[in-house]
């Protein structure tokens, strides 16, 4: 289990009509993510802040931690948003609060 966070996002879980899960996530759910910019997927283990269960069509903030960040690097920013999926189904999309890894961290161009 990969216990080192990349980042810290606002996950909106779908409800079964709007395609998401029909049963609860509990935290250490592991979906995989796909950001726009990339057509690599990975996945991410959620460790969902403050709670241990979030049900369809409930928000929560979680600790994601991915098993490959190399795509990612240097593209991340707060308000990144990207879906968390199981196969081609999407469960949810998540928007970046707190990047901890700074090395996935989009530089700012100097002015």
């Amino acid at each position: 289990m990969n216990n080192k966070f990349d980042f810290i996002a606002e996950l909106e879980y779908r409800t079964a009509k709007e395609g998401g899960r029909n049963t609860p996530a509990k935290s250490k759910y592991r979906p995989h993510l796909e950001f726009e910019f990339t057509k690599m997927l990975t996945s991410g283990h959620q460790f969902f802040i403050g709670t241990d269960i979030v049900n369809p069509g409930e928000t929560v903030l979680a600790q994601i931690g991915m098993n490959g960040t190399s795509h990612c690097e240097g593209k991340l920013e707060v308000g990144t948003k990207f879906k968390f999926c199981e196969g081609s189904v999407i469960i949810g999309i998540g928007k970046i609060t707190e990047i901890l890894n700074k090395s996935l961290e989009k530089k700012k161009a100097s002015t």
